[in-house]
């Protein structure tokens, strides 16, 4: 067949000169690109030609074959010259510039057009949740994952310690391609996590932050029936109320001192991240009115940080001792030097406060002190007495086992566990028998002047008294609204 010449050479080779594979590269993918866009080019330009042919009834016109396939004649060389050379520039645009062609000229002055194309690899991804029993060794073994990149990962000093306990609940996520290990991430707590990445010269292990951000919440509470009834109402969670007692816990029985009518506001903290609410905070200050009496605290970390719940003045919320040792379900008998014995039938003093409550609850420590007995002693069972200072001691009896923990002559911290409740001895139900004494002399537990934690120390006051205007200026602001909206 005799084609007609054309300013293209469609049977044009390239000969076989160093370099010229090089320029082979990109041929075929523009030769991909050609037919497309030429076809573009036509419709753009459909409307244009005849208004060409019109105004300039001379101008050369070519026509361009490609895999049998014809552009119409009409289409001025100069128009099709200028498209090509655009899109040869766009398409090109990262390709080596020694294998760039220069214009469309030389594009179609080519019969190939070719360019390597690479997509980034495509690795499957897991997300596994620990089961009770399971260990790495069994997670990859289940997933068919390599067992040498788990080995590999156990030498890294930054793992090793993340990877060999597991918690069930905990999740875990990895890329592998084809069992062989990519990344493994981790969450360790809040906010770290460990990830584990492959690269050219083995496993990187790194603890990456995991930025959370804490806002600010108030909240309101009035008791008619209980605390936990009038949270529930307010819409507080368990965790927050139990907090809030524990805060007041030393000048406030819960059980017995509440009155109807009795209410707090709350400062506290909701914790966020990624925009989502993660859980609650700690409580930044509270106001508690019990019974005509008005209690504030406002939290302070120091340096170390330790943080602790303070007066607005300074002084520790906290007492050396606490009123109940336990959680109780009621006082079954008070102090009593006059109480007559429930098994013996004989008048016989009770020295001191049996709090109700099932067996196996926890007995806590009411002070920080120092374990000086640990045994069976005659009617109160299986007994632990601590030893405190300023020449008090406590006692805490009819205790169903002890605690590993708060052997004889161990120091023990103010609410740790040392037993658990019981009815060993001479009792009838289980409950804690709780004995409070002074230089040798019993005193009732429930209404004996305790003495007062340590204040905040001199080297903190100055900045914790700088802290609390603000703080106690936004709690009472808010306080200032929910009474209004009361009287309303």
């Amino acid at each position: 067949m005799i084609r007609p010449k054309s300013s293209i050479l469609h049977d044009y080779k390239p000969s076989l000169s160093p370099g010229s594979e090089k320029k082979k590269s990109w041929p075929w993918f523009i030769a991909g690109l050609g037919l497309p866009l030429l076809g573009i080019t036509v419709f753009l330009t459909r409307d244009v030609v005849p208004e060409l042919n019109a105004a300039e009834p001379a101008a050369e016109s070519v026509s361009v074959e490609a895999n049998d396939v014809a552009l119409p004649a009409a289409i001025p060389k100069e128009v099709v010259t200028e498209v090509m050379d655009l899109l040869v520039s766009s398409a090109v645009a990262d390709i080596p510039a020694e294998v760039v062609p220069s214009s469309a000229n030389e594009v179609m002055a080519s019969s190939e057009f070719r360019v390597p194309l690479t997509l980034p690899p495509i690795h499957e991804k897991l997300d596994l949740v620990i089961k009770r029993g399971d260990t790495l060794d069994r997670l990859f073994r289940r997933n068919s994952l390599s067992l040498g990149d788990l080995a590999m990962m156990m030498q890294l000093p930054e793992a090793a310690p993340q990877l060999k306990k597991l918690i069930p609940g905990d999740e875990v996520v990895i890329e592998h391609d084809e069992g062989n290990l990519v990344s493994f991430y981790r969450e360790l707590n809040l906010t770290s996590a460990l990830q584990i990445e492959k690269t050219e010269q083995g496993f990187v292990a790194t603890i990456v932050d995991r930025p959370i951000e804490a806002r600010k919440k108030l909240s309101y509470g009035r008791i008619e029936t209980s605390l936990f009834e009038s949270a529930m109402k307010a819409g507080l969670p368990d965790r927050l109320v139990m907090n809030l007692a524990g805060i007041f816990a030393w000048d406030v029985d819960f059980v017995l001192d509440i009155r109807s009518g009795d209410d707090y506001y709350i400062l506290f903290e909701e914790i966020y991240q990624d925009g989502k609410f993660v859980r609650d905070g700690e409580i930044v200050a509270a106001e508690f009115n019990n019974n005509g009496r008005t209690i504030q605290a406002i939290r302070y970390v120091d340096k170390n940080g330790k943080s602790d719940y303070f007066t607005p003045d300074g002084r520790s919320v906290r007492k050396a001792f606490v009123r109940a040792p336990v959680d109780f379900t009621r006082i079954s008998s008070n102090f009593n030097p006059n109480r007559k014995h429930p098994i013996l039938n004989t008048i016989r003093a009770h020295r001191g406060v049996d709090y109700a409550a099932p067996k196996g609850t926890s007995i806590k420590a009411a002070g920080d002190g120092k374990v000086i007995f640990r045994g069976v002693k005659s009617g109160y069972g299986n007994v632990v007495i601590l030893q405190h200072g300023g020449n008090i001691t406590t006692l805490y009896a009819h205790m169903s086992s002890f605690d590993k923990n708060a052997g004889i002559n161990r120091r023990v911290s103010q609410g740790q566990t040392i037993g658990y409740v019981g009815r060993t001895g001479l009792a009838t139900a289980n409950h804690l028998h709780y004995e409070y004494r002074l230089n040798g002399v019993h005193r009732n537990p429930r209404t004996v002047k305790l003495p007062q934690a340590e204040p905040i120390s001199n080297e903190y006051r100055a900045e914790f008294l700088a802290s609390v205007e603000p703080i106690l200026s936004e709690l009472m602001q808010y306080k200032r609204t929910q009474v209004a909206a009361l009287a309303d």
